[in-house]
């Protein structure tokens, strides 16, 4: 697929907080990333305003497998209190995703070098991202290196489906919709052999209006052309 990065992401804990369990203080973790965390992975990898990243399909690795912990959060009021966080165990997960440049940023048209944006997300996927990259959650630490999707085994191969219910797609945040609101969207995933294959943000049928929200402005003001960063990389022998 044009502009495809794939990689594979690790860690010892992840935490995609199912919102129900989230009510009376408890975290109880989905069994599977949802699309919006592997989109703050790419993100985290990878970002600038004028491009919006798509998350293709995971394949889950690892056995499915939750530990719950006591924490001690903190309170809004002060203090500190306790709490019960299930997590997903020594997760691992391979990524396929890609960019499209986000034609709602007419202002960012002058950023719109295509290979130039390849590059420097291929090279800060190999630096092992631009920004830390979590599993979820603060405390999820995870580590990222490129891989070839479908590459090496996985528990689930040769699994059969799993349907894994009702549960979050992502946010539509409205500089990528045009829409000033902040929405919420809904599916119901199916792992197929391990594989999940992501419906396309705009295909999601469930989609719930949270608040209206103005986008956030850039433009050649606030932000730093790809042809300047990719020489600049290129200088300190970084490409």
């Amino acid at each position: 697929m044009r502009n495809s990065v794939e990689f594979v992401i690790y860690g010892d804990y992840a935490l995609f907080t199912d919102p129900l369990t989230k009510l009376g203080g408890e975290k109880l973790s989905y069994q599977v990333p949802t699309y919006q965390a592997l989109k703050g992975i790419v993100e985290s990898i990878y970002w600038k305003p004028t491009l919006i990243m798509v998350i293709d399909e995971v394949r889950i690795m690892n056995p499915i497998r939750m530990e719950s912990k006591g924490i001690r959060p903190l309170e809004y009021s002060g203090g500190n209190t306790l709490a019960n966080y299930t997590y997903l165990k020594e997760p691992c997960y391979q990524v396929r995703s890609h960019f499209e440049f986000n034609l709602n940023r007419p202002e960012m048209a002058f950023d719109r070098n295509e290979n130039k944006h390849h590059n420097v997300f291929k090279r800060s996927l190999q630096a092992g991202g631009r920004r830390d990259v979590f599993l979820g959650a603060r405390e999820c630490q995870a580590y990222v290196e490129p891989c070839v999707f479908g590459e090496g085994e996985s528990f689930y191969d040769n699994y059969g489906d799993i349907h894994l219910g009702n549960m979050i797609h992502g946010i539509n945040y409205p500089d990528e919709t045009g829409r000033e609101q902040l929405e919420v969207r809904l599916w119901s995933p199916v792992m197929r052999n391990g594989i999940i294959q992501f419906i396309r943000p705009e295909q999601c049928e469930q989609v719930r209006i949270i608040s209206d929200m103005k986008p956030k402005y850039f433009d050649q003001g606030n932000v730093e052309p790809v042809d300047v960063l990719s020489d600049e990389l290129e200088g300190r022998g970084k490409l």
